[in-house]
């Protein structure tokens, strides 16, 4: 199984699906693969006809039944010092090397290498594939997946999104919101402050009363929460605006982040911060600019997956691995995306998250061992015998 794991893996890797550009060649390398072991396939395009989500379907025609979720898209190579073509697959000491194999092909690779085997078995339940766009930019091809499939009244009962985790069951995450704030002001000479409504100023003001939540949010942080930190976090990631140091600054953008340990938290800093920014700024910024707007773009949101206490997959993976104990992360995932269409999740995979998103990454041989072993499992588990 492991051959064909690595032929498949190959194949994948040799897609570079960045996220800025198509994913629909690979799209259609699953498809073909899928197709020719029987399983009924849906193919959910996006409104560019440049990327899709694929969902396909192996077992009875009934409702319920687990899905094995990754994504297909890839971070950029660009800037990064790698030691062979991260588009072609190398082997060495006992390693897999290219980017995606471990965040997130080696588990697609896994999943598609047993798919002839789910084929061939008698399922109890159905075993779905779901394999989706641009995770990496915001989620957003899973959100909407979600809305596609509610759209076809379909819906799983379970779902294992095999992000790496070195197998280890993972239960809960933190959310991970971004958006950029844009300042709009006036123009003038540096020497004139006050005919000119400086956007840098304000973008300054904004940035401080943001960081002046985390106090609070330290202090809303749920008691024996296991995240790491224990409560939502705030990153203010870049400001740009302004021209030159005598100018005053007309425009500035403000890229920021929070990473909500729970819902309400996420609610909390929106409304502080529209409040700020529409009755305590932008009355301020209008005095002088009647013109003068704040702007909000949501780049992403994506939802937490919120540890809940009868959680069929995760007894499930349990039984599986043999593992017992789970665990909580800061890095988001598609999990909670598929946790609030009403599915129980866990992340689950090969791999260690420390090798994505850097040059020369890999993934062991031994991991993606790992997580056939789990799949055959699952096989032998849900075959009527």
């Amino acid at each position: 199984m492991i051959q064909a794991t690595k032929a498949i893996l190959a194949d994948l890797i040799s897609f570079p699906t960045v996220s800025t550009v198509s994913n629909l060649a690979m799209i259609e390398y699953i498809a073909n693969h899928l197709a020719g072991v029987g399983t009924k396939i849906h193919i959910f395009k996006d409104e560019t006809d440049t990327k899709a989500n694929l969902f396909a379907t192996l077992g009875p025609n009934c409702k319920g039944g687990l899905v094995l979720s990754g994504h297909t898209d890839v971070v950029p190579v660009e800037d990064q010092k790698w030691s062979s073509n991260p588009f072609e697959l190398k082997e060495l000491d006992n390693k897999f090397y290219g980017r995606g194999a471990c965040d997130m092909k080696g588990f697609i690779a896994c999943a598609l290498a047993i798919a002839p085997e789910y084929a061939k078995s008698k399922l109890n339940i159905p075993i779905h594939f779901a394999f989706t766009y641009d995770e990496e930019t915001g989620c957003l091809g899973a959100q909407n997946l979600v809305r596609d499939l509610a759209t076809k009244n379909i819906k799983p009962s379970m779902a294992i999104i095999g992000e790496p985790t070195e197998m280890r069951i993972i239960e809960g995450h933190k959310g991970m919101y971004e958006y950029t704030t844009t300042f709009s002001g006036l123009e003038g000479h540096g020497s004139r402050p006050e005919l000119g409504v400086n956007a840098v100023e304000y973008a300054t003001l904004y940035v401080s009363y943001l960081i002046g939540l985390r106090t609070q949010l330290i202090e809303r942080a749920p008691i024996n929460s296991k995240f790491e930190p224990p409560y939502t976090t705030i990153n203010v990631g870049s400001i740009h605006g302004g021209v030159k140091h005598n100018v005053i600054a007309n425009n500035c953008a403000v890229e920021w982040e929070m990473r909500p340990v729970q819902n309400s938290d996420a609610d909390f800093i929106k409304s502080a911060m529209y409040d700020y920014a529409m009755q305590a700024l932008l009355p301020e910024m209008k005095k002088v600019c009647p013109g003068a707007e704040i702007k909000v773009r949501t780049v992403g949101e994506i939802e937490g997956l919120e540890p809940v206490v009868h959680n069929s997959a995760l007894e499930l993976v349990s039984e599986l691995t043999g593992t017992m104990g789970t665990e909580q992360v800061a890095f988001g995932t598609e999990a909670g995306i598929y946790q609030s269409y009403g599915i129980d999740c866990v992340v689950c995979g090969p791999g260690s998250i420390e090798q994505a998103h850097k040059a020369d990454e890999f993934i062991t041989i031994d991991q993606l061992q790992s997580c056939l072993i789990m799949f055959e499992k699952l096989r032998d588990g849900l075959s009527q015998h």
